[in-house]
């Protein structure tokens, strides 16, 4: 891929509509970094035991990705300006840095309807990390907007449709047809049968059935009247049983509001809660006062600038 600056300005699906970028910086690899846990997933993940090879490989995944974006949108410029994917944010595996990890897993374990659905999945890196920590594959469903993401995911971990068995919708979550608002399900409540997770095309089978919902680095790219509308959706999703999850990390600002973002030589706007107000969204306004525990973490984070980032989850009580 040519490594040139793109000077042009083109726009990207982004949240709730789309975003200018103006000159992209070209791809940088002195920006991939694993921790020696990510490092040591990623080996255990793809079969790559070499750090050089597995370099190499995550460095070709991630131009394969951005050549994927050009020919699916058409842009005039060589690359598709997504910065997760630019500053390699998208190798995290944050899922793991939340406290309530164990006790996703431990849902995977004892609840044999369990379903974990991953938001704005990207490359489903958590996804995967979930599954061979013990959460069964076949009962995990990501969702993004492009129906490419399951191929850039395969070529990532090395793996195909049939050697992967975890499932993909691909869907814009605010359209109705993919996740509209349903009432929340009550514990008693009587679901019917289940849905078989490989036929899904939208989210609506799943009302009441989610036992982990993990929408990180996602909700903050819509408005916050759109992060009001999400969280309904989300809770009509959310099964019943006590201690099913809402988690996710995000950005955060201690007076919730408006946050510019700089990438390249474009800024575009996030909009970012603070831990009281998310707190507030979730335990009064999406469900009754009481009806859900929720925790959060705070603490700065640094790659192209610095940001404040929240670990938080919604618990069923």
């Amino acid at each position: 891929m040519d490594s040139a600056c793109v000077s042009q300005a083109d726009t990207f699906p982004f949240g709730n509509g789309s975003v200018q970028i103006v000159n992209v910086p070209p791809l940088d690899p002195s920006l991939y970094s694993l921790t020696p846990d990510e490092a040591q997933f990623f080996k255990v993940a793809t079969g790559i035991n070499d750090d050089e090879m597995l370099k190499a490989h995550i460095l070709m995944a991630q131009e394969k990705s951005l050549q994927g974006w050009l020919r699916l949108i058409s842009y005039r410029s060589v690359v598709a300006p997504y910065p997760c994917i630019y500053v390699f944010t998208f190798l995290r595996v944050g899922i793991t840095k939340l406290p309530v990890y164990q006790d996703i897993l431990a849902i995977g374990r004892e609840r044999p309807d369990a379903i974990f659905l991953d938001l704005g999945c990207c490359f489903s890196v958590d996804s995967r990390k979930v599954a061979l920590d013990g959460f069964p594959a076949h009962r995990i469903i990501s969702l993004d907007l492009k129906k490419e993401f399951p191929e850039l995911s395969n070529f990532l971990f090395r793996t195909s449709k049939d050697t992967w068995a975890g499932h993909f919708i691909p869907g814009d979550v605010l359209d109705p047809e993919v996740l509209p608002v349903a009432p929340i399900t009550r514990r008693g409540s009587k679901l019917g049968s289940p849905p078989d997770l490989s036929t899904l095309t939208s989210l609506n089978p799943l009302h009441g059935r989610c036992s982990v919902i993990y929408a990180s680095c996602f909700l903050p790219l819509f408005t916050e009247e759109q992060q009001v509308h999400l969280g309904r959706a989300l809770a009509g999703l959310l099964s019943p049983e006590q201690g099913s999850l809402i988690c996710g990390m995000q950005i955060s600002k201690k007076e919730k509001g408006s946050n510019p973002m700089v990438f390249g030589s474009s800024e575009y706007t996030v909009f970012c809660h603070s831990p009281q107000s998310w707190t507030e969204l979730w335990d009064g306004t999406v469900f009754e006062k009481g009806e859900v525990e929720v925790k959060i973490n705070v603490w700065e984070f640094s790659v192209h600038q610095s940001v404040d980032v929240m670990a938080w989850s919604v618990k069923r009580l």
